[in-house]
Formats: structure tokens, C-alpha cells, sequence
């Protein structure tokens, strides 16, 4: 049998997805902007395979009668009006599992840059100001044996978690639930928000986007960190107030933060958080090994043909 699908053009370069299509009876057609072309012709659309830059609104998913399954290349899926597809009984898959370690690694990653000054540290060693320096100078933070908080220790921030471990730090968490699995496993201890904030060292967000984490973590938060406190975003650039970050990080109360996230994405190129240099930034690459990618792009393929072929989706969220 023959299936049409609407692909965005961001993955068009990761030939892994374009070969595995290719093994079906399938034609593709790009979606290269933020709304798919005008010439697309929805009525013959089976399927939308999505990289989660553009948004599936329901408005989409009723254009296309044909509709049998949206598949992410990702976990997250905010961009997807999940309300809709559930309301028109389309599944909506991603890929869960397969990125944990990998985003896990570069919480870490970001956490070690913020903390002692890397991104800055390789700026100057390559500019014509390095010469001597004295004993203070670019001083980080230590984090062999910091307290660790973690928001949202699900998958991923168990990763980050156990990783922990190995710096000898006490880690602390905040759920809306408990994680017994976590505080069994690694000695993790659940404290309510403000206390996480108020005693941590070092503050990781790896909580999902939704109508309660966004915003979640705004002027007042910052405010209770310690001074000499380093917090790293690699959830969603909604989940804190960018400004009062920008703010925070220039009265020089914290001693850096570091992010994969921002709203929108990219920034704009004026943007005064681009021109903060105690801000780590990164251009979204949490799962961004070929190993990562190459496992989510066989994952969500495998979601998008069970969804054609009228079969249970294996990792379906909604």
C-alpha cells in the first residue's frame, strides 16, 4: 500500500530518516517554513512526521482527513496541539528513552562550563590579553561535594542524578511525585521548591513544558538561589523568565547559568542575553550524537508506520 507524508525540512539532511521512508511505498512532501507549502495537497496527507520547530496545530490535522498518526523525532512535544489529535483519534508518538544519557551528558556539560568558566576561560586563552593572571582570577565554583537540586527527576534528571554520584554531591529534588525509584537508588531527597532553591549549589531544570512549569521559575525563584549559585536549563526556554534572568545575572547574584533553551529559538541576534557573558548558551543540542539521533530517528519511524499500517503505536502519548 502507498502512504504520503508531510515531513519538515528539518530533518531532511538526516538521511537515516529519508532511507528508512524509503524502505515503504511512500512519498514524501517537505515542509520547509513555518506552515507547510501552499501547493500541499492536505486531503491526500496519511501522515506528519515532525522535528518540533513548527507547530501541528489542530487547525493541520483537520486539513488532512486522511490523517493516521503525527510521529516526533523527540521527546517533546509541546508544539503538537495533542487536545486535537486525542479529540480527532490521531496518535501522536516520540521518542522517549533513547536521549536520556544523552541529555543527561550535556546538563553536564553545561553545568561544568557555567561553573568554572569555560566558555570564558577559552576566550581569553585565545585572545592578545593572555599573559599572567593572579591568584583571584576567573574563580568558579567547586562542585565536588556541592549540593545538586534537580526539577523534575524523571528520565532524564535521573541521569543527571546518578551522574551526581560520582561528584560526591548531596542531591536534592522537586516533583509534583516522588521518585522512590531515585531516592532508594542514589540517596535522593524530595524537598518542596523553595527549599531546593534556597540550598542548592547547583540548580538543573529537566522538567517537561506545561501549563504549570511554564513560567515556573521567575523573579522570585532566582531571588532565593544563593549568590554563588549555578543553574542550567535543558528543559524547554519557557520554563523561566528570560528577563528576570537577564536581570539576576547582571545585579550579579548568581555566579552563572547555562541553557540549550531559549523562546523564541534562536533568539533574536540583538537580544541582550546573547551579549551576558556569564551565560553558557547552546543551540538546543541535547541529543545531538549521532548514536542519540540515529536511535530517534529509527524510533519514530517505527511509530509513523505503525500509525499507517493501523497497528498499536509502541510510544504513543496521546
Amino acid at each position: 500500500m502507498s502512504w504520503q507524508v508531510l515531513i519538515q525540512s528539518d530533518v531532511e539532511p538526516y538521511v537515516t530518516i529519508t532511507e528508512l521512508l524509503g524502505q515503504a511505498d511512500i512519498k514524501l512532501h517537505w515542509w520547509r517554513d513555518e506552515a507547510p507549502e501552499a501547493d500541499t495537497d492536505f486531503g491526500v496527507i496519511d501522515a506528519i512526521y515532525s522535528y518540533g520547530h513548527f507547530a501541528v496545530t489542530g487547525a493541520l490535522m483537520r486539513q488532512c482527513p486522511q490523517l493516521k498518526i503525527v510521529s516526533n523525532f523527540g521527546v517533546g512535544c509541546d508544539h503538537i496541539d495533542q487536545a486535537a489529535a486525542i479529540q480527532l483519534g490521531i496518535p501522536v508518538g516520540n521518542t522517549p528513552g533513547v536521549l536520556d544519557d544523552t541529555t543527561a551528558d550535556l546538563t553536564w556539560a553545561l553545568l561544568l562550563a557555567a561553573a568554572r568558566n569555560i566558555v570564558r576561560g577559552d576566550a581569553f586563552a585565545r585572545g592578545p590579553d593572555f599573559r599572567r593572571y593572579d591568584a583571584s582570577f576567573m574563580l568558579g565554583q567547586q562542585v565536588t561535594g556541592g549540593t545538586i537540586g534537580i526539577v523534575g527527576l524523571g528520565r532524564i534528571g535521573y541521569q543527571v542524578a546518578k551522574r551526581a554520584l560520582g561528584f560526591d554531591m548531596p542531591i536534592l529534588y522537586h516533583n509534583r511525585s516522588r521518585n522512590e525509584a531515585a531516592e532508594k537508588e542514589l540517596g535522593a531527597r524530595w524537598v518542596e521548591l523553595d527549599e531546593l532553591l534556597e540550598t542548592s549549589d547547583f540548580i538543573t531544570l529537566n522538567m517537561p513544558l506545561t501549563e504549570d512549569t511554564t513560567g515556573m521559575i521567575g523573579a522570585r525563584e532566582f531571588e532565593r538561589m544563593k549568590k554563588t549559585a549555578v543553574v542550567v536549563n535543558v528543559a524547554r526556554g519557557p520554563v523561566w523568565d528570560q528577563e528576570a534572568l537577564l536581570a539576576t545575572l547582571r545585579s550579579g547574584h548568581l555566579h552563572a547559568a547555562a541553557t540549550d533553551v531559549t523562546y523564541p529559538e534562536p533568539l533574536p541576534r540583538d537580544h541582550d542575553l546573547l551579549e551576558e557573558e556569564r551565560l553558557v548558551l547552546l543551540p538546543h543540542l541535547g541529543s545531538a550524537t549521532r548514536q542519540t539521533r540515529d536511535a530517534m530517528a529509527r524510533m519514530s519511524v517505527v511509530n509513523l508506520l505503525a500509525g499507517l499500517q493501523g497497528n498499536r503505536v509502541p510510544h504513543r502519548i496521546a
